[in-house]
């Protein structure tokens, strides 16, 4: 005991246990950062190689590939994520059809590919697709908003890797009193002002021949498409970075046991004998390696002094299964979805059990959905808008075009019910209870209830038409 110990013993100095085992420091905990760094400050350091593995992973890894078409099978759907304006009369009593038609048109007239993207490659669907798939694997991309385009609308946009946004731009304050973050320039209050990017893509093999130069892009032009998950944060985080580790590791781990497995299907041994003398075999083959001819039922009798010492290795262990099960859990956690969904594995499974799963990941869709929606389809919508009345396509007052914006929604790809009788009954039941509407019930499996209708209608009128 120290001397310290005894006088706070003496005065009657009570020992004070740590508040929070987390933050103990010993041997056990040694390799635990204990270091705080801004969320810039470590996307600076580290952006770089998360996003270049990410990318490797992209190509390489199956259950990479797995979780990047369930996001797209599940978030964007076969249709993409579809306008649906709602406009109404001034007293609200009325939809204005005839001007929601109109302007649905016009939208997806614009969305056709060769109209809404530069290059004239991408459709609004496939545009949606890149944009998920890139904040997915890169955490970010960037969309430009090029106003008075060669088309008819006067307007498209452009998908820009993130790439394009220098992170090594870094300035502490600039002459007007904005600061620039990786490349982002912001203004006292940390918004966005400005968007400094590459002339070129800086990986691409063209870039090494000339040198690079910058553009500063308003921030009115640029859509930045990333999850904030810090306060403060400039720079987007590729989804798949909590089980990037794990992905490359059972990647490797399946590897190295397939080559097992193949060694072992593959039965050999060696001759020995006690004087070191060669054992002649049966032939040789091109390279001088010896060859045994064995047939089933066969036995061969060796020279004198010969042993056999056969090489037989057991893979795959009987663990592999159970192994690789686990693995793929914490990867599954780490993505945001069920191990069943992303491993494809339906075994054991019952109807509560892949009910419970299905619902989960669900959930997890409409939340990306809803990002979509948000990041992507409404600031890309506000700004069509405007050039859509100018260019002529849209018969409507400028002065419109805010009332329109907010009168549109959006409705994102719906599921099957899991149990269609079940569910059937159970929506039924809380529309007449008056617990939700035949709006939300349609919605949730990506129908719009004014097209049901429009089609239940035709349908009645055809069957009159027909006597039936």
């Amino acid at each position: 005991m120290t001397l310290m110990q005894r006088v706070k013993r003496f005065l009657g100095f009570a020992p004070v246990k740590r508040a929070y085992d987390g933050a103990a420091v010993s041997r056990l905990t040694a390799n635990w950062t204990t270091q705080n760094y801004s969320a810039d400050h470590e996307l600076w350091q580290q952006l770089r190689v998360l996003r270049a593995r990410c990318r490797e992973l992209e190509q390489n890894n199956d259950y990479v590939s797995r979780y990047l078409a369930l996001l797209d099978q599940n978030v964007i759907g076969p249709s993409g994520i579809e306008l649906e304006c709602r406009l109404k009369t001034q007293d609200g009593m009325t939809f204005k059809r005839a001007t929601n038609e109109a302007i649905e048109e016009a939208f997806e007239a614009w969305g056709k590919r060769g109209m809404c993207d530069v290059t004239g490659q991408l459709c609004w669907s496939d545009m949606q697709r890149i944009v998920l798939r890139s904040m997915a694997r890169d955490g970010e991309v960037l969309i430009r908003l090029v106003r008075n385009f060669d088309n008819q609308f006067l307007f498209a946009v452009q998908v820009l890797e993130a790439d394009y946004l220098d992170l090594a731009y870094n300035v502490a304050q600039l002459p007007n009193g904005n600061n620039i973050r990786m490349g982002v320039e912001r203004n006292e209050w940390g918004r966005p002002v400005a968007y400094h990017l590459f002339r070129q893509h800086p990986g691409d093999w063209t870039s090494a021949q000339t040198q690079q130069r910058r553009e500063r892009v308003s921030a009115d032009d640029i859509i930045h498409c990333y999850v904030v998950k810090r306060a403060g944060q400039s720079r987007g985080v590729p989804w798949m970075a909590p089980a990037m580790r794990r992905l490359s590791m059972l990647g490797g781990y399946e590897e190295a046991e397939l080559i097992a497995a193949r060694v072992a299907a593959c039965k050999g041994g060696f001759y020995t004998s006690p004087t070191g003398e060669e054992y002649s075999g049966d032939d040789m083959d091109s390279q001088g390696n010896l060859i045994e001819s064995i047939e089933p039922g066969s036995f061969t009798q060796l020279p004198e002094g010969v042993t056999f010492t056969p090489y037989d290795p057991q893979h795959p262990t009987s663990s592999f299964g159970i192994f690789v099960k686990s693995i793929l859990r914490g990867i599954s956690s780490g993505l945001n979805c069920s191990y069943n969904t992303l491993a494809s594995d339906l075994e054991g499974v019952n109807y509560s059990s892949i009910r419970q799963g299905v619902l989960d990941d669900r959930d997890g869709w409409r939340v990306i959905q809803q990002l979509m929606i948000e990041q992507l389809c409404e600031p890309v919508l506000k700004a069509w808008i405007d050039y859509a009345i100018l260019s002529g396509q849209l018969d409507l007052p400028s002065f419109d075009s805010a009332r329109v914006v907010a009168a549109c929604e959006w409705q994102a790809r719906g599921w099957s019910w899991v149990d269609p009788l079940k569910d059937v009954e159970a929506s039924i039941a809380m529309i007449n209870a008056g617990l939700t509407t035949r709006t939300q019930c349609l919605a949730e499996r990506g129908l719009d209830i004014e097209d049901v209708f429009s089609q239940l209608a035709q349908e009645q009128e055809l069957a009159a038409e027909y006597g039936l």
